[in-house]
């Protein structure tokens, strides 16, 4: 994608991060490093083996994706700090052992005896393509992250950068009993950072999923996963939540949050794994970390993604709906064509998809959204994981600007159709 398509966003689009750019093992762009283990594909002559209003504290950092496509890419990154809503219960199965937590020494003993056995491996055989003085060229390299089962039948939760954000030509699962299988992606979505993998077998041990909407700041939390390499497959450490509702912008507009802000060592490799709390319950899935400081970790809150894997394991699939709009945020929007618009924030109409929610409920190009439901839009990003929250028919109220004037606009959202 180059730089004019990320200027403009269309909301059937992925805000897919591009790897045309990237060196096998890292590559710096701008302020964020993202970092992921990778192997190169041998030789063929050789044997080898939804948000509300909130402040930003924006402070510049170098954060590295730990899982995942090797590669680097730089941005701004902006800690905010609100208000979380109250999770969905699953009815996903749990395991059955019990944590004692009036014992503190032993407690992370417990959890990675009640969860080791349910976090895998992923290896993902991945194609880049980029351009060189030669013309274009295509490069095959390996890499590898965790992932966890949440479901006894075979669905796994991970990372959308471990699975190449879609870019894969093979994934293998590594199961804690030595075995591997092919896994499957069902679902993924770059904008959230989250896969659903699936493998074919049954009668596996599940994760118990927790609520991380009711999380506080300083209570303990462990990870486990496979820094590095898959010999130190299922490490576990331990810390606390040191933040909560945390954000990683790109300069590009890409944003990642909210996020869960950890101690607990994470490392390349670490990506898709889960973070749990003393219960031994998932809280978040980690994403990413400083490469430039220790104990600065970066976990997606499990409530974001329960949803998505209820539907996926009763239906087969996960389906979102869309307003049916093309829009850029207003500060993009303004340098691109030197113009001010009449909004601090928002994402401004470009154009509108026919027989659209957008259509049907009035909106027009030139209209500037800045809230759905009172949570608060400022990109097309915002917007793409607010509707996350939604079904199909769900009547919601948008704020727009319009001529210099705020409005709200009634809008029944329709699911989004497959060609989007």
């Amino acid at each position: 994608m180059d730089d004019n398509e990320r200027n403009t966003f269309n909301e059937s689009e992925n805000n897919e991060i591009n790897n045309n750019e990237m060196n096998n093992n890292e590559k710096q762009h701008n302020d964020i490093n993202f970092v992921m283990p990778s192997y190169d594909e041998p030789k063929p002559e050789k044997k080898s083996k939804g948000k509300s209003f909130f402040g930003y504290v924006a402070v510049a950092l170098v954060a590295a994706l730990i899982g995942g496509l090797s590669g680097g890419y730089i941005a701004t990154s902006q800690l905010n700090i609100a208000g979380s809503k109250d999770g969905e219960k699953t009815g996903i199965t749990a395991q059955d052992i019990n944590i004692n937590l009036s014992d503190d020494t032993y407690f992370a003993a417990a959890v990675a005896e009640k969860a080791q056995k349910t976090v895998v491996g992923i290896t993902t055989d991945v194609v880049q393509q980029y351009n060189t003085f030669f013309g274009p060229q295509t490069e095959k390299s390996q890499s590898m992250g965790s992932g966890f089962i949440v479901d006894s039948d075979g669905y796994i939760v991970t990372n959308a950068h471990v699975i190449g954000d879609g870019k894969y030509e093979n994934i293998t699962v590594s199961l804690i009993d030595g075995t591997t299988e092919v896994g499957e992606v069902l679902w993924y979505d770059t904008t959230l950072d989250l896969a659903v993998v699936k493998i074919n077998k049954t009668g596996l041990p599940a994760v118990e999923l927790g609520d991380s909407d009711t999380l506080m700041v300083g209570e303990p939390t462990v990870a486990i996963g496979n820094p590095m390499t898959l010999d130190l497959e299922r490490t576990v450490t331990q810390g606390i939540i040191s933040g909560l509702n945390r954000s990683i912008a790109f300069e590009d507009g890409t944003v990642i949050e909210p996020l869960i802000q950890t101690d607990a060592s994470i490392n390349s490799g670490n990506s898709g794994g889960p973070l749990f709390n003393a219960k031994g319950q998932v809280i978040g899935i980690n994403t990413a970390k400083m490469s430039t400081a220790e104990g600065l970790g970066f976990s997606i809150p499990i409530n974001i993604a329960k949803p998505i894997i209820e539907q996926i394991i009763n239906d087969g699939t996960f389906s979102t709906v869309y307003v049916g709009i093309t829009g850029v945020d207003v500060e993009t929007y303004e340098k691109a064509l030197g113009v001010d618009v009449a909004a601090d924030y928002g994402v401004v109409i470009v154009e509108t998809m026919a027989n659209s929610p957008a259509t049907v409920s009035g909106l027009e190009p030139g209209d500037v959204i800045t809230a759905i439901d009172g949570d608060k839009i400022e990109s097309m990003s915002d917007l793409k994981r607010n509707l996350y929250e939604y079904k199909n028919d769900d009547n919601v109220d948008v704020t727009i600007i319009r001529n210099g004037n705020e409005q709200t606009v009634k809008m029944t959202l329709k699911t989004k159709p497959a060609d989007l």
